[in-house]
């Protein structure tokens, strides 16, 4: 059985894992970290201190409206990307841990079409 990091979670959000394969389960944000455990299989499961955390990506389209996705990257091991039944409630308690200063937002379409164009 797989042990979690924290001692008290703030919230419970069912959501999708795009590393490697698609894995749906659930996010549980708490006091020591972030995790994502599979529905299926709970020996899968993703478990990031708050620590490790570098930043958070966040794609954001239609001026905030929308949070399709975003990407928790970690001063090891890379990048995980998840999706959210509420995205916003999930980064707003994701915020709280780790602070604004470490929630970017990811290039448009258009702004890495331009910097692709002006490079050359």
């Amino acid at each position: 059985m797989v042990q979690s990091i924290n001692t008290s979670v703030d919230i419970v959000q069912k959501a999708t894992s795009f590393s490697g394969i698609t894995d749906y389960g659930q996010i549980m944000i708490g006091d020591k970290g972030f995790e994502f455990f599979n529905e299926q299989n709970v020996e899968n499961y993703i478990q990031i201190p708050w620590q490790e955390i570098e930043y958070v990506i966040v794609s954001i389209i239609f001026k905030g409206r929308w949070i399709p996705r975003f990407a928790i990257q970690t001063k090891k091991n890379g990048l995980y990307s998840f999706a959210s039944k509420k995205p916003k409630v999930v980064l707003r308690a994701i915020r709280s841990h780790i602070g604004p200063e470490k929630i970017v937002k990811s290039l448009s379409f258009f702004e890495v079409l331009k910097r692709a164009l002006s490079k050359k």
